[in-house]
């Protein structure tokens, strides 16, 4: 760690790729598309009865094949997430998806050829895929909704001109948005990500001006983006249930996480039974805060006035203290992150808001992006996002192809590492009020993670089935709001202005069925935090260490299998609402 304060920068590209419109990028890029024309020359040599070495070889073509188009589209998003506006980086985005389409379509003979062997024949080919040996079973998956190669084809060319150009419009139109708030009798011009930390401010009157300025902006261009989302629901639909025969809309992403049908309805039961606990939290904080009722402006409301700042070199050190005091090979990893300059933590205009981690490719150092702007949520972002980090860099002995987790297991070491934090946080502050803070993060947090992300599957469930009939703008508002009023009951008074949240989403129009993810993930972590408790640092760091270096080189139910698990138990995902439950009672006493 270094003895000079860490301070929020820039992150460097530099060791990616070279800089585009360089002769070394263009050299680059001649020598991808000469190694895609060798690969379409071993098209011939895919037969029923191919051998193994012919096999492996063209398994091996096509792995390096994917490592390289996985660092042009990773510089192209993490340019463009620098300065959304930047039309250098437009274009560069522009020109790489046409690149990677057209890439997808000359490789595309062989996933289709690998899916259409027979069982009979595979076998023996599975039995020497080594690491890949995952990524191949995965693709089998697919096999009952492949369609043929030109189709398949036409569809690449689809959506690179079709959904992913409005999906690119959908982030140019929300990120130009520059929002307005009167702070200390001053106007001041914000980011969203800056207008995103009022939501937490101690004035109620600020709290709900923050989220009416969100809404305004977005009311103003509500009919576009309900139409950028119609359209995306609309192909989704034509392409996945119509075309390749799913049974509906999320079992595209349930067969792309390996989660069956029914464990993720489980989860999404299980969850709505559990809304009363967060109601509970709501009444209490209700009367903590001296109101009536909370508004659903309320909800992150800080529990007193007198809420901690972080500067930056205070976050990192935080975060190192709690990683490393669990687990010195998770905080020297973090730490890694930080030394290579590939963490932008900065706030600036035109930067993508939010924040994410982009595991590139194995044995490349993740990147990590923030809008560090001192409050505890951003610690805990930073503890979040850094796991992320931590998690890829275990899985860096597999192959480019079984590096990335399921979406479901990757926000494990995420959480986790929030849960550290916050853990180190209690056990030293003696504050009372910061205590209930604390708590109160973490109580927040929890439902924002599961019953909040669990509630966006379930109105995009109603979504794609009321867009298949028709429905228009309004009724998507009316149902919407009709979610938000069964998630709160009477314990929170939910406004008008809130039937326009969805709009503000990207997850829900970039990867349909995302968000359960996020809720799988707290709830496992809840599990696993409980397995630590009970069996201590030392037997449990390897195990869990263990579990973050598969990566995507196993199916997550038997890598939750290993760890003591079952994912199809309603029993399991209730013990992450009674852990909780624990915790809020604590709070009440505070």
């Amino acid at each position: 760690m270094q003895n000079d304060p860490y301070q929020p920068q820039r992150w460097t590209l530099e060791d990616l790729l070279p800089k585009p419109g360089t002769p070394e990028q263009e050299q680059y890029l001649a020598e991808v598309e000469a190694r895609l024309q060798a690969f379409e020359l071993l098209r011939e040599r895919l037969v029923p009865e191919i051998a193994q070495t012919d096999f492996l070889d063209a398994l091996q073509h096509y792995n390096d094949l994917y490592a390289d188009i996985s660092r042009l589209t990773a510089y192209s998003y993490l340019w463009f997430s620098e300065d959304t506006v930047s039309q250098d980086a437009l274009a560069f985005r522009a020109k790489i998806e046409q690149f990677a389409a057209d890439a997808q379509n000359r490789t595309l003979f062989f996933t289709l050829w690998w899916k259409s062997l027979d069982d009979e024949a595979a076998a023996p080919l599975l039995k020497v895929s080594g690491d890949w040996r995952y990524f191949l079973e995965s693709l089998r998956r697919f096999k009952p909704h492949t369609l043929t190669e030109p189709e398949e084809r036409v569809i690449n060319i689809k959506d690179v001109n079709g959904v992913s150009a409005i999906l690119t419009l959908y982030d140019m139109i929300t990120t130009r948005f520059t929002y307005h708030l009167t702070i200390a009798g001053e106007e001041q011009e914000l980011t969203r990500g800056q207008l995103a930390t009022y939501v937490h401010s101690p004035d109620p009157d600020l709290r709900a001006a923050s989220y009416q300025e969100l809404y305004r902006l977005y009311g103003d261009d509500a009919d576009i983006l309900a139409q950028i989302y119609a359209t995306r629901v609309r192909d989704w639909r034509a392409e996945n249930v119509k075309l390749r025969g799913f049974s509906s809309p999320v079992s595209v992403r349930n067969l792309d996480n390996d989660i069956p049908d029914a464990v993720v309805e489980t989860l999404l039961n299980v969850t709505r039974e559990n809304v009363g606990l967060f109601q509970r939290y709501f009444r209490f904080k209700a009367q903590a805060l001296g109101m009536d009722r909370l508004r659903r402006y309320d909800i992150y409301a800080p529990l007193s006035e007198a809420d901690k700042t972080y500067t930056f070199d205070e976050a990192v050190r935080l975060v190192d203290a709690s990683y490393r005091a669990f687990s010195p090979r998770l905080a020297d990893l973090a730490l890694q992150i930080i030394a290579e300059q590939h963490l932008d933590a900065e706030v600036r205009p035109r930067k993508m808001d939010g924040a994410y981690c982009y595991g590139v490719l194995p044995g490349v150092t993740p990147w990590v992006l923030v809008n560090y702007t001192g409050k505890i949520n951003d610690v805990s972002t930073l503890a979040h996002e850094l796991g992320h980090g931590v998690h890829a860099l275990l899985a860096a002995k597999h192959s480019p192809l079984t590096f990335h987790s399921a979406l479901p297991m990757a926000e494990t070491a995420s959480i986790f590492g929030e849960m550290l934090l916050t853990d180190k946080l209690l056990a030293e502050e003696t504050d009372v009020q910061v205590r209930r803070t604390l708590l109160n993060t973490f109580i927040s947090g929890a439902y924002a993670t599961i019953t909040r992300q669990a509630y966006f599957v379930l109105f995009e469930q109603q979504a794609h089935a009321m867009i298949a009939k028709g429905a228009v703008p309004d009724d998507l508002y009316a149902v919407y709001l009709k979610n938000l009023r069964e998630q709160f009951g009477d314990a929170v008074e939910v406004s008008n202005d809130f039937r326009l949240e969805w709009l503000a989403i990207p997850h829900i129009y970039q990867t349909p069925f995302y968000c359960y993810a996020y809720a799988f993930g707290q709830l496992l972590v809840l599990a696993l935090y409980r397995k630590y408790q009970a069996i201590g640092r030392e037997a449990f760091e390897p195990q869990y260490l263990r579990l973050l270096a598969y990566g995507g080189s196993a199916s997550p139910e038997h890598i939750l299998t290993e760890a003591g698990f079952d994912m199809s138990d309603p029993a399991f995902w209730q013990g992450g609402f009674d852990l909780l439950a624990e915790m809020l009672e604590e709070l009440e006493k505070l």
